[in-house]
């Protein structure tokens, strides 16, 4: 019965800090905006959905060709390591 006082009693604490807030309500919902236009907004826009309307074995294709057009070293991100030593 202790424990039950205990989650309560957390419960009450933050219930009654979220209602408290002025400045904070605003910030939570600006980063509830922000999260909402990174990961609703910008997926349509830079994630296009290149599998859709295909059947599974074409899927399959096309996921093994992507994996294997681009080895390890050809990323344009890929710096070559540099010898310092004479």
């Amino acid at each position: 019965m202790k424990d039950k006082n205990v989650v309560y009693r957390i419960w009450v604490f933050y219930r009654d800090g979220f209602r408290s807030m002025t400045l904070g309500r605003t910030l939570w919902m600006l980063i509830l905006i922000k999260l909402f236009i990174m990961f609703a907004v910008l997926r349509l826009f830079f994630f296009p959905r290149q599998l859709a309307g295909l059947s599974d074995e074409e899927k399959s294709i096309q996921v093994m060709e992507n994996l294997l057009q681009a080895g390890p070293f050809d990323s344009p991100l890929h710096v070559q390591p540099v010898n310092l030593l004479p």
